[in-house]
């Protein structure tokens, strides 16, 4: 059931878009710069583009930036999940070091509940 609802999502998705991108179709030119600040830098780089791409292009750029930046901030987060980690196997060693020997006598190790390898 879930996974036609989300097919029915993304067909409505992929319409939405091509619905957007049909009624956006006309060339626009895009700049790096203003025409006076091209001026004086002398850089003139332009492109002409329809334009759902410039519409479609920023979506995708906003949503990378968003990606590295909330990557970017998640980084003490994930730095500290890796410390504790490493501090929870460095005390499951010590405790699997210190558990006590076997029991020596063949009876009692009948009793005992067997140890677990590892």
């Amino acid at each position: 059931m879930m996974k036609y609802l989300r097919y029915l999502l993304l067909a409505v998705l992929a319409i939405c878009l091509v619905v957007v991108a049909l009624a956006n179709r006309d060339a626009v030119v895009v700049r790096l710069l203003p025409p006076d600040l091209e001026a004086l830098t002398g850089l003139s780089w332009s492109a002409q583009l329809p334009l759902f791409a410039v519409i479609f292009l920023g979506l995708v750029a906003g949503l990378l930036i968003g990606f590295v930046w909330e990557w970017l901030r998640e980084h003490k987060h994930r730095a500290a999940a890796a410390a504790h980690a490493r501090e929870a196997e460095r005390l499951a060693r010590e405790v699997a070091r210190a558990a006590p020997p076997p029991p020596k006598d063949d009876v009692l190790a009948l009793l005992e509940p067997p140890r677990k390898a590892g």
